[in-house]
C-alpha cells in the first residue's frame, strides 16, 4: 500500500463502515419493538424458522451482538480491508466481501441443517429462534485475503504481544476456528461462519489468480 494511502479509507470500506454504524445505532436507540422487528427481518435465521427470509444471507452482516462485536469487526475491516481494496480495486473488493459474507451464511445454514437431525425438541426450538448476526464471516475472509496477498507483513498480536507474519497469523486463526467449530465450545459464536468466510475467500482469490484477474 502506498504511503499516501496509509491512513486513508477507500470508498467501499468507508461505506461499509457507515452502513454497519447506522444499523448499530438504530439497534441502540430505537424502541424495543422496532429493534425486535429489525432482528426478525434482517438477522439470519435457520431456513425452517418462521422468521427466515432469503435476503437475510446478506443483511445479517450489518447487525452485531453488542459494542465489542461491532467494534472489533469494524476495526479489522478498516485495518485490513483498506489494504485489500487498494490491491483489488473497489468493485472487486466489494465482490470479495459479499462472497465471503454470503458464503459464510450458507455454510452456517448447512451445518445447522446437519445438526438439526440429531437435536431434541428443545434444542431444535432454540435453533429456530436464535439468529446469526455479524460481519465476522466477511471479516475472516478479509483476514485470509490479507494473509494470501501480503504473507510476510508483520502483525503485532495483543495476546501475547509478539510480532507474527500474516501468513502464520491466518493459519493459526483458521485452525483455532475450525477446532472450536467441531469442539462445540463457545457455541454462542458461529465458528462455521468464520471458517466459511475464509474458505470462500480462498477459493475466490485462487480463481481470480488462475484467470489472471487478481489485481485491477
Amino acid at each position: 500500500m502506498l504511503a499516501s494511502n496509509q491512513f486513508s479509507t477507500p470508498p467501499v470500506v468507508k461505506n461499509l463502515l457507515i452502513i454497519n454504524a447506522l444499523f448499530f445505532l438504530a439497534v441502540e436507540v430505537l424502541p424495543v419493538q422496532s429493534v425486535n422487528w429489525i432482528y426478525e427481518n434482517f438477522a439470519l435465521f435457520f431456513w425452517n424458522s418462521p422468521f427466515f427470509k432469503p435476503h437475510q444471507v446478506i443483511t445479517y452482516m450489518f447487525l452485531h451482538a453488542g459494542f465489542a462485536h461491532f467494534f472489533f469487526n469494524m476495526f479489522a475491516l478498516w485495518m485490513f480491508g483498506r489494504v485489500l481494496e487498494y490491491d483489488l480495486g473497489s468493485k472487486r473488493f466489494l465482490t470479495f466481501y459479499m462472497v465471503c459474507g454470503i458464503g459464510a451464511a450458507l455454510l452456517q445454514l448447512g451445518v445447522q441443517w446437519i445438526q438439526a437431525g440429531s437435536m431434541n425438541p428443545v434444542e431444535f426450538t432454540r435453533l429456530l429462534q436464535t439468529p446469526t448476526v455479524g460481519a465476522s464471516g466477511a471479516i475472516f475472509g478479509i483476514l485470509l485475503g490479507f494473509g494470501m496477498l501480503h504473507p510476510n507483513s508483520i502483525i503485532m498480536l495483543l495476546f501475547p504481544p509478539i510480532p507474527l507474519k500474516a501468513k502464520y497469523f491466518v493459519i493459526i486463526y483458521g485452525v483455532i476456528e475450525l477446532s472450536l467449530s467441531f469442539s462445540g465450545r463457545m457455541d454462542n459464536i458461529a465458528h462455521f461462519a468464520h471458517v466459511g468466510g475464509m474458505l470462500w475467500g480462498y477459493l475466490l482469490l485462487r480463481w481470480w489468480k488462475k484467470k489472471g484477474r487478481l489485481y485491477y
